[in-house]
């Protein structure tokens, strides 16, 4: 299947939640009910984690002068919590660690989302 046949997903970020109504006879389940195995059609789906370590702005110039070994001042400090971002919707901050010579993440929030 190629790009073009695919039809684009639907916004469901932007759908009336009140217009979603479960079929006559089944009462909508509260997310305390979901089970794990409810998740089973969507574990394999592909998602983007993305964590914001910081940010700064810099000139065309400036960009192009850098090579390895290059130190960019980012906007925040050590400590400062990072943003963390599935498909570009934040979902938690946290903290950056180490564990054995890697770099990880520990969440320290989880951001909730309005309903």
């Amino acid at each position: 299947m190629n790009q073009s046949d695919q039809s684009p997903l639907p916004d469901l970020d932007n759908m009336a939640r009140s217009a979603i109504q479960p079929p006559e006879g089944m009462h909508s389940m509260s997310p305390s009910v979901i089970r794990e195995s409810d998740l089973d059609p969507v574990l394999d789906v592909p998602i983007t984690l993305t964590a914001i370590l910081g940010r700064t702005r810099l000139a065309i110039a400036d960009v192009l002068r850098l090579n390895e070994g290059s130190i960019v001042e980012l906007d925040k400090t050590i400590g400062e919590p990072i943003d963390i971002f599935i498909n570009n919707r934040m979902i938690a901050r946290g903290a950056v660690t180490l564990v054995d010579e890697s770099l990880a993440i520990t969440l320290s929030e989880i951001i909730e989302t309005p309903t």
